[in-house]
């Protein structure tokens, strides 16, 4: 059994995870709660970490099973073969996805210096500051090869 990583129409991240469980395979949709400011209420909404992916966990012979969801658009390919993650990684993100994920307090930082993660679903991930600005910090994470943008909380 592997874990791969499926493509969806936009906003079908859950619904297609939730059809793939139906049919007893093992899916995975990362989720974090944010809370919407409205006119005239604040509401907590789940939105999906990765926007259009959804990972399975299934056998090389199992893949075309999944097809069967409405929402399902393909899998996701690297260097010609069917993406694959790492159970490691995805442990790694069902560990520290708990809770709300809010804004990220940054303080006495400067351009080109290591700033470790303290909260939210990529806790402990170290990168290196690529800029600062007015409220946001982008932070370059080698080990996962991403770029991410913090948003400074209110001080």
């Amino acid at each position: 059994m592997k874990w791969f990583v499926l493509y969806t129409k936009p906003n079908f991240e859950i619904k297609v995870a939730q059809g793939i469980k139906a049919l007893g395979i093992n899916a995975y949709c990362p989720v974090y709660t944010q809370i919407k400011q409205y006119s005239d209420r604040k509401k907590k909404i789940e939105k999906p970490l990765l926007p259009s992916y959804v990972l399975v966990e299934l056998s090389e012979k199992d893949r075309p099973k999944v097809f069967t969801i409405y929402g399902v658009v393909r899998y996701l390919f690297w260097l010609g073969k069917p993406a694959e993650v790492r159970e490691e990684d995805i442990e790694l993100l069902k560990s520290n996805l708990n809770g709300c994920y809010d804004d990220i307090l940054i303080s006495k930082l400067s351009k080109g210096k290591e700033y470790t993660i303290s909260s939210g679903p990529l806790k402990g991930q170290t990168g290196k500051v690529l800029d600062i600005l007015k409220n946001k910090l982008r932070l370059e994470l080698s080990s996962l090869g991403i770029l991410v943008t913090l948003t400074r909380g209110a001080a």
